[in-house]
């Protein structure tokens, strides 16, 4: 059996964050922390064990989810999965995430991502399928993707 995951939730809407985190105990993991600004984000990153962060783009301070993502890279404490309606606002390089999931997401969706990405922490690269409402970032599209036979 595979470890379950420690979850950073940095999202500033109080109910898509206790959604989040409930989904994500039901699934069998465990949230760590939850913050609302990216000021609170860095406090928390630093001061929890993560492995991963679900970062939303758009928090109370402002379009500082990216910013966020940028400091849990440099300091390598967690991986960053994006969770956002609007995944056009990720850049191209991604900011170091693994990937994004788009919002509105289902509860079957986010415990099939929760599964991949477990997969992905614990024993890289996943042998699960990806699933349908998670998509990868470039970098980690080549490390984590199947090889084609």
């Amino acid at each position: 059996m595979i470890e379950p995951l420690k979850v950073l939730i940095v999202e500033d809407e109080a109910l898509l964050a206790m959604e989040l985190e409930s989904l994500v105990e039901e699934a069998g993991h465990s949230v760590v922390g939850w913050a609302t600004s990216s000021a609170e984000a860095r406090g928390m990153i630093d001061s929890t064990d993560a492995d991963i962060a679900f970062v939303d783009i758009h928090l109370t301070d402002g379009p500082t989810g990216v910013d966020v993502a940028e400091y849990i890279g440099e300091g390598q404490h967690s991986m960053v999965v994006f969770m956002t309606a609007n995944p056009k606002r990720i850049p191209e390089h991604f900011a170091g995430a693994i990937g994004v999931i788009a919002k509105p997401y289902t509860m079957n969706g986010l415990a099939s991502a929760l599964r991949y990405l477990q997969e992905g922490v614990r024993r890289p690269p996943p042998v699960s399928v990806r699933p349908a409402g998670f998509t990868l970032s470039p970098a980690f599209e080549v490390d984590w993707a199947p090889a084609v036979a």
